[in-house]
Parts: structure tokens; sequence; C-alpha cells
């Protein structure tokens, strides 16, 4: 009953908290596609996106609060480098939560190949786009300049 309960107090404020989250996760997709060490955005919200018609229509027009990048390296490094590139943006951050973990006020970041896509093999992740330098990052409540600026702090290493 308790569990029950908790649940639908957090219910009456998802509509508002969504929005607040979406709105901040379009700002940081767009601010990511503007950095030299980002190799390739994934945010429904952004008009980049190959399906942002269809995303727009069916999500009220909210991309919402999951934005997924590249890191620069896969071309000229390999697979092993962008993975190095990937980690090192997530290790770097401190504002960000490093798990696995969705739907948190807390923003969370983490690596797609190893976590969520881990169980898969290698051909598999890139038949579905998941190559070892994408980084997935669930936007929380917290202020879009702390997060970039947490986001800046390993892209700038690179």
């Amino acid at each position: 009953p308790f569990n029950a309960w908790v649940v639908l107090k957090g219910l009456e404020t998802l509509s508002i908290r969504m929005q607040a989250q979406s709105a901040r996760a379009l700002d940081i997709a767009t601010w990511l596609e503007a950095q030299p060490q980002v190799e390739r955005v994934f945010y429904p919200g952004l008009k980049s996106h190959p399906q942002h018609e269809l995303a727009m229509a069916q999500q009220s027009g909210s991309g919402g609060a999951v934005v997924s990048f590249i890191v620069k390296g896969q071309a000229s490094g390999g697979a092993t480098l962008a993975r190095q590139n990937a980690f090192h943006v997530i290790d770097h951050t401190q504002v960000c939560s490093i798990t696995a973990n969705l739907g948190d006020t807390k923003t969370t970041i983490t690596h797609p190949a190893s976590t969520s896509h881990g169980r898969l093999s290698e051909e598999q992740r890139l038949a579905a786009g998941i190559t070892q330098g994408m980084v997935r990052v669930a936007v929380g409540l917290e202020d879009v300049a702390d997060l970039k600026a947490d986001l800046l702090r390993g892209l700038a290493t690179l």
C-alpha cells in the first residue's frame, strides 16, 4: 500500500516534471550539436532528427528527456578510441549520476554499449545504432548551465 501511495503522489507532478525535463533536454541537445567533440546527437526534439515530425505528432510536441550523442573518435581511431572517449566524458561528470537508470529527476549518464545493450554482440549493437562512442543522458531537473558545464568538463579534454 505504501508503494502504491508513493507512485500516486509522484504522478501528481509527472506532467510538469516531464515538461521541465524535456525543455532542458532540448537545450542540452541543441548545445551538444554545436560541440566540436560531438559527432552526432540523437534527440527527437531536434529538427535534425530523421523522425522529428513523427515524434512531435506522437509526443505532444515534446522530445522527451533522453538525449544520446556520439563522441568523436570512431572514424579516426576505431571502436577502442571511441569507447575510451565516451568513458572519458562520463567519468569527468560530477553533476550527472553514472547509472543506466532512467526516469529520475536527477540527471543520469551511461554508456549504452556496456550497460543497457551490453549483452548484445557488437554486430547487433551496431545494427541498432549503438556504437562504442555513444553516451546517453537522461536529463533531470538540474540547472541547464550546470549540466552543460558538467558535460563540457569531459568533452573539453578530448
